[in-house]
């Protein structure tokens, strides 16, 4: 089953049950959008209200996370061509809320910034709250997943002697989340294949197989630090192939169009522009 959350006509944020290329709708919008619990699930299946084209409303980012967490170096060929030890255990860092756009909407480039980015990912969102979840609590604890586009301005992230991942990978727009929600209940996490393409040309193509640290142990570890709430994002980390790691590197320029799929997600496309 997929969610999605969306604004109609008249500006309002509703939640609907995709089916095919047609919306269900299920209601109004909360705060922080679909929040996928097993009882949400349940509703959404039940929802009998209006149907209509997808292509007839626009989609928001499908849920508004408290937290959104970013996992770094967790494709081992990914590691490797940024010249950097295997680690030994998750590496973490944050994304601010404010950069979640959705699907269709303009990734803008600040005007400082010279090396911007992709990194197509997996993300999951918190169905559950769980503080140290072990086995399979870890698991059970994940209530959806979705494509994720963690965009990422490589000279405000690098070119400072501390590295500042936040700041860099926090820019407005530069986290596209969607094009919505898929239940995750009885789907292998762990066997789900996520592809890139920037402007017609495929730059990553993995599959979660190849995680360092798979969901489980994401989940685990973040949840030593803190509780994790429904609603909760973990990005789980991009593959091999960013564009500062080629030679010459391949950068995102004005009317590019990135496109992230995940299997049974759909694909979440996203163009980009220059700040003017």
């Amino acid at each position: 089953m997929k969610a999605v959350r969306y604004r109609n006509a008249s500006g309002e944020f509703r939640i609907g049950r995709l089916e095919d290329e047609s919306i269900v709708d299920a209601g109004p919008a909360g705060e922080q959008g679909f929040v996928p619990t097993r009882a949400a699930w349940a509703a959404l299946a039940q929802a009998e209200g209006q149907r209509f084209p997808v292509g007839s409303v626009t989609l928001a980012h499908p849920v508004v996370p408290r937290k959104l967490i970013c996992i770094g170096l967790n494709y081992r060929d990914h590691a490797e061509e940024s010249e950097l030890d295997i680690p030994a255990v998750p590496v973490i860092f944050a994304k601010w809320t404010t950069s979640l756009i959705g699907q269709g909407e303009t990734i803008v480039i600040p005007r400082e910034e010279t090396r911007p980015d992709y990194e197509g990912e997996l993300a999951v969102v918190i169905g559950e709250p769980v503080y140290r979840a072990t086995g399979d609590a870890a698991l059970a604890a994940v209530g959806a997943y979705t494509c994720f586009h963690d965009v990422s301005g490589r000279r405000a992230q690098l070119e400072t002697p501390l590295r500042q991942f936040t700041y860099g990978k926090s820019f407005d727009t530069f986290g596209p989340l969607g094009p919505c929600l898929v239940d995750a209940e009885g789907v292998d996490l762990g066997a789900l294949q996520v592809t890139t393409v920037v402007s017609g040309e495929t730059m990553q193509d993995s599959n979660t197989s190849n995680l360092i640290f798979g969901i489980q142990a994401l989940v685990e570890y973040v949840s030593l630090a803190t509780t994790l709430e429904p609603g909760d994002v973990i990005a789980t980390g991009t593959p091999g192939g960013v564009g500062d790691a080629l030679v010459p590197p391949r950068y995102l320029r004005e009317g590019d169009v990135v496109d992230v799929t995940v299997t049974g997600v759909g694909t979440l496309s996203n163009p980009v522009t220059l700040e003017r």
